[in-house]
């Protein structure tokens, strides 16, 4: 017998929600959306009914609700369900489906086929279960969509916290020559590994590593990346911005995700300090993307 927690998840909280749970050790868990209505998220909670009693659902609960507090939200209610003896793997593959991103992108999850209406896409293949970024999410959209926007051909692309791999899946996709990635939770190199098999890409083409941005600058050796992609949050953007003119060609290009547009003010100037310059913005929401190129 399961418990299953279904609580209302706001776009702000989504990757914060995921991180906190995979680190509390609960895999049993989706992002339920439909691809039409990418604000209205709903976060789904598996749980073996005799190991978690009320006090200490209410006590999960509780230590969720301080990730609402620096977007100014309140956790919504959710709703606590007692559910047959299901197999959840199966129950939690049931809510996710074929995502189109941008122009001409499909993030599918490996066990569905594509869907007729959109065979003419790039369709990058991910195991959602790693719970380490599927697409879904606005600063993942944002950095897939200025992906498409201007391709990466030819170019070497480093990926500095890679999660699920997806972006790098991308740029290979979008005619970049190769991808070199790094993360430093050991969960998020093999997500980005068995991601890789799923889209049929050799180590050659998209090498992961668990490290930062010592890690990329050996992968790179003795070359700089063309293009760097960075999707993690704004304080760890720039505590690691001052390794990254060591990782970029002198005319290469960074895209920064995973910034709040009200942190990118601070950012920009920290950048620019560094020597960098804004060479585009954008937004969804709440969320933001910088694209940067040294001075």
């Amino acid at each position: 017998m399961w418990w299953r927690l279904t609580l209302p998840c706001p776009p702000e909280l989504e990757e914060s929600l995921v991180w906190k749970l995979t680190d509390l050790g609960l895999h049993r868990h989706a992002v339920q959306h439909a691809p039409e209505t990418p604000d209205r998220k709903t976060l789904l909670v598996w749980l073996p009914k005799p190991e978690w009693p009320e006090p200490q659902r209410r006590e999960l609960v509780a230590s969720l609700q301080p990730l609402a507090e620096p977007f100014g939200l309140s956790l919504p209610d959710g709703r606590w369900d007692d559910v047959a003896d299901e197999d959840w793997s199966l129950s939690w593959k049931q809510h996710w489906q074929a995502d189109p991103v941008g122009t001409g992108m499909l993030i599918l999850p490996a066990w569905l086929e594509v869907p007729p209406e959109h065979a003419d896409r790039l369709v990058i293949k991910m195991d959602p279960g790693s719970a380490f970024g599927t697409g879904s999410h606005p600063t993942t959209r944002l950095c897939l969509e200025a992906l498409e926007q201007s391709p990466p051909l030819g170019a070497l692309v480093a990926d500095l916290g890679c999660g699920s791999g997806v972006l790098g899946l991308a740029a290979l996709g979008l005619g970049a020559e190769s991808v070199v990635a790094a993360d430093t939770d050991s969960m998020a190199v093999r997500a980005t590994t068995d991601n890789r098999g799923l889209n049929d890409r050799s180590e050659a083409e998209l090498q992961v590593a668990l490290g930062s941005v010592e890690t990329l600058s050996d992968l790179l050796a003795p070359r700089r990346a063309d293009l760097l992609l960075c999707n993690i949050l704004a304080p760890v953007i720039e505590a690691l911005s001052p390794g990254f003119e060591g990782l970029l060609q002198p005319d290469g290009r960074a895209l920064l995700s995973g910034l709040l547009v009200d942190q990118a003010p601070r950012l920009k100037e920290v950048l620019g300090g560094l020597g960098w310059s804004v060479t585009a913005e954008a937004a969804q929401g709440r969320w933001g993307l910088l694209e940067i190129r040294r001075r």
